[in-house]
């Protein structure tokens, strides 16, 4: 593989601990009920506006949707490093694949200036040529354009490109966009991972790093 394209929150960073503080805080502001974590944890992964919509739930209106939003980005900009830390093994998996030459980047569905603190702040930015969010583009994953634009800016081929994630969003992104998938089976909803099936699954990120360089992968 010459491209590896990386989705974020529960793939390369543990963020569970900061996303459920900040969806109820937004809840308290809101006057609702704060949520479990764990179901906070099964709403992430289509974006901000989805997880909010998704935490206040059925019959919350627009309006009430774009307030909570607005609080949930405000608190969450001022607390996004507060817990978050990569999970084990992936420093050392993305020096493995620099040293390698392999092209790296990010496309996740958080909002991309938000990515970038958070890539920044864990000190693993210069590993990415590229950090690409929820509204980076049109549309957001399961939609190929982020693949589509990071596969240009690289000049690789659909098949020497590969997605790396943790649940069936990045599964259909690889899908749509014509290139294989490897997911994690640590992240937020590994149960996701039934249908639609990556190519591939891992337990620890070092194993990517073991498959893609150590197997003798020759794409």
């Amino acid at each position: 593989m010459d491209l590896i394209i990386f989705d974020l929150d529960g793939t390369l960073i543990d963020s569970r601990h900061d996303l459920a503080n900040a969806v109820n805080a937004t809840l308290r502001y809101m006057d609702r009920e704060p949520l479990t974590n764990e179901r906070v944890y099964s709403y992430v992964g289509n974006g901000a506006p989805v997880l909010v919509r998704r935490a206040l739930g059925e019959g919350a209106t627009d309006a009430e949707v774009a307030k909570a939003l607005e609080f949930f980005l405000s608190f969450y900009a001022d607390h996004d490093l507060d817990y978050t830390r990569l999970y084990p093994g992936v420093r050392e998996t993305l020096d493995r694949l620099r040293d390698a030459g392999k092209r790296m980047a990010v496309l996740t569905n958080k909002p991309v200036r938000m990515s970038r603190h958070i890539v920044d702040g864990l000190g693993v930015a210069p590993y990415f040529f590229q950090v690409y969010g929820g509204n980076s583009f049109e549309t957001k994953k399961p939609d190929p354009m982020g693949v589509e634009a990071l596969r240009k800016e690289a000049g690789s081929a659909r098949e020497t490109t590969l997605m790396v994630g943790d649940s069936s969003v990045d599964v259909l992104t690889a899908r749509n966009a014509g290139i294989p998938c490897c997911c994690v089976t640590y992240g937020f909803q590994p149960d996701s991972l039934a249908d639609p099936a990556p190519d591939r699954l891992i337990d620890h990120m070092e194993q990517l790093a073991d498959w893609l360089l150590d197997t003798g992968d020759s794409q």
